[in-house]
């Protein structure tokens, strides 16, 4: 296999490549990123055969998880669409919050939601009450949706019980109830700084983002009108309750050996939790509304209909990010980083963040991080591994690009072209993440350990 530099620098090449066939070739996103791995894997040295299994086996694990809850979120989403159910908490924020509140409200309720709930999942919760909100206020999307899409990205980042800051925490030998003190308090600044500040910043230079999405999107549904009353917004509030609750009682459950915790983790999983709110919203939204069962029927395959570009999409970034790994660069990149004579914390956030640029997924980048780092922060004095810990997940949620699942859901489900996500979605990642190691850095010279 070919040195480090040289991977490296072919690294970056590929990710100029996609970039230049999406936005300068027009190129459709999942063809460019295919174009760009089998690129990538034969410059590295892989056997082509090699390649093609690389491509395989990440395509398929991007969406191992991610396709089964996209289809039932968006079935959920479907019913309380049609139902008016979106459109009725929309009007009740209004009238609670007010329009020049309503982005702190859904930024306080992704937030709340963001604790117990991995990103994908809440946000394609939440979407569309940034959807309706953005109608029934004649406003932008942007405005809704990015303090949606930042609480909920920065909390699977930062706070246990998370996979990757629980992970780092363990690797780094940090206490996991501090760790989840200090991430959420971390947090809420970072949150309000991209989803409040950055988010209505970019949303008056982006006000018609989204706009178009909206409009295709209602025209889109041409399933049979109810012509009674919305529903109640507690019952909406319900639908929307109950993925976030069994999924957060089995973390519980499992943090504290409750009794049948088994139970609580198989009815907690994303998996079914979300299809337990989707068979609960076609009985509320659909069934008990005077909907036939063919109508119900209808409405489900309605809303799968449009998921196949998105899907194809997350895949081939899984396909892409699966080569980077297995071309060898990004421990490479991580050990050049962590041998750098600068603070501790900068280390951690720099070598957490060029792997994340480079493979794409927040996860991995903090896990892989916090494996490299780990025996080098043993003989570190002065900062405790919790400060560790958090620079390496705010370095893991800097900057998501187009190897990014996170990137395509953002941009289909707020209806952005690739620009507009760079602008406004990696923007604001790098907002916040960068903010958080500034933080970090200034609580550590005021406080020490």
């Amino acid at each position: 296999m070919p040195h480090g530099p040289y991977l490296l620098a072919i690294t970056l090449a590929a990710i100029a490549l996609l970039l230049v066939l999406i936005l300068a070739g027009r190129l459709h996103a999942f063809l460019a990123l295919l174009i760009s791995s089998i690129a990538l894997g034969l410059a590295a040295g892989m056997p082509p055969l090699k390649v093609l299994n690389s491509i395989q086996a990440g395509f398929g694990d991007a969406l191992s998880f991610i396709a089964v809850v996209v289809a039932l979120g968006a079935i959920l989403g479907k019913f309380m669409e049609h139902s008016g159910g979106g459109a009725a908490l929309a009007g009740w924020m209004f009238l609670r919050f007010g329009s020049r509140r309503a982005a702190w409200a859904v930024l306080t309720a992704a937030f709340l939601v963001g604790l117990p709930v991995f990103f994908e999942v809440g946000f394609i919760i939440l979407a569309p009450i940034a959807w309706s909100l953005a109608r029934e206020s004649k406003r932008p999307l942007l405005l809704f949706g990015l303090p949606i899409a930042a609480a909920l990205t920065v909390t699977h980042a930062l706070v246990p019980p998370h996979p990757a800051p629980a992970v780092a925490a363990q690797l780094l030998g940090a206490d996991l109830g501090l760790t989840i003190l200090w991430g959420a308090a971390l947090s809420l600044p970072l949150v309000i700084l991209g989803g409040i500040f950055y988010g209505g910043w970019i949303a008056r230079r982006l006000p018609t983002a989204g706009l178009a999405f909206l409009s295709t999107a209602a025209a889109r549904d041409s399933s049979p009108a109810t012509t009674s009353q919305p529903p109640a917004v507690a019952t909406v509030v319900f639908i929307l309750i109950l993925p976030v609750a069994l999924i957060f009682a089995s973390t519980l459950a499992t943090n504290f050996h409750a009794p049948a915790a088994a139970l609580w983790q198989f009815t907690g999983h994303p998996f079914t939790a979300l299809l337990l709110a989707a068979l609960a919203a076609m009985f509320l939204f659909g069934l008990r509304r005077g909907l036939s069962l063919d109508q119900v029927t209808r409405l489900a395959t309605l809303s799968l209909s449009p998921l196949a570009t998105l899907l194809l999409i997350i895949g081939g970034g899984g396909a892409l990010k699966q080569v980077i790994v297995d071309c060898g660069v990004a421990p490479y990149a991580g050990k050049l980083l962590a041998s750098a004579p600068v603070s501790p914390l900068i280390v951690c956030f720099l070598t957490s963040a060029l792997l994340r640029a480079a493979q794409g997924s927040a996860t991995v980048a903090i896990v892989t991080a916090a494996g490299i780092l780990a025996p080098l922060m043993k003989h570190v004095n002065g900062y405790s591994p919790e400060i560790i810990v958090l620079a390496v997940c705010c370095g893991g949620t800097t900057i998501s690009h187009v190897n990014d699942a996170g990137f395509w859901l953002v941009k289909e489900y707020l209806g952005l072209s690739v620009p507009e996500t760079l602008r406004s979605w990696t923007v604001m990642k790098v907002i916040m993440g960068s903010t958080g190691v500034a933080v970090l850095l200034a609580v550590h010279a005021l406080f020490g350990r």
